[in-house]
Formats: structure tokens, sequence, C-alpha cells
């Protein structure tokens, strides 16, 4: 996920909550990331318009859903603290 961000942002925060329905498993992911400086905040802003559609890879899961859920940006100094939810499903 650093990736996607060009490896400017950082993770301030992160949860993960158990989710289930009737037929899959997995967990629901909130990471907070805080991108500092203007070079940083212009990676933050592609991240958050490719975070959707990114195809990720992790083993043993699958992405059902990626989302920004909050953006909060500062002029000076320049800063972006992007917060997104992702659903991840055990695969099997």
């Amino acid at each position: 996920m650093l990736d996607l961000g060009k490896r400017q942002g950082r993770i301030t925060h992160h949860s993960e909550n158990s989710w289930a329905s009737i037929t899959f498993a997995g967990s629901r992911h909130r990471v907070v990331l805080r991108f500092d400086g203007a070079e940083a905040v212009d990676a933050g802003e592609c991240f958050i318009a490719f975070l959707p559609e990114h195809e990720f890879a992790i083993r043993g899961q699958l992405v059902a859903d990626a989302a920004v859920v909050a953006a909060d940006s500062a002029m000076e100094p320049p800063s972006l603290t992007v917060t997104c939810e992702i659903l991840l499903l055990e695969e099997g």
C-alpha cells in the first residue's frame, strides 16, 4: 500500500476488526496515512485517485474493497492525512 503513495506517506494509525458473512470470513482494516511536504502531498493525491482500482497481491487474502473514507489537508506546511478502509477476505 505504501508503494501506491510512492513511499511518501507514513502509517500513523491502523486498526483491524474481524468480519464475516454467511459465505466469507476476513477482516476490515482502517489505515491512516500522513503525507508531509509538497512532493508527498502530490503522492498522496495519487494514492487517493488510484486506491479504489489498485490490484493488491497479498498471499492468502483477497482485497474485496478498498476506499478512501476521509482526506484532510493543510497548506502551511503542506500536509495530507488520508483515512482508508480495506476489506480483506480469506482465500480458500
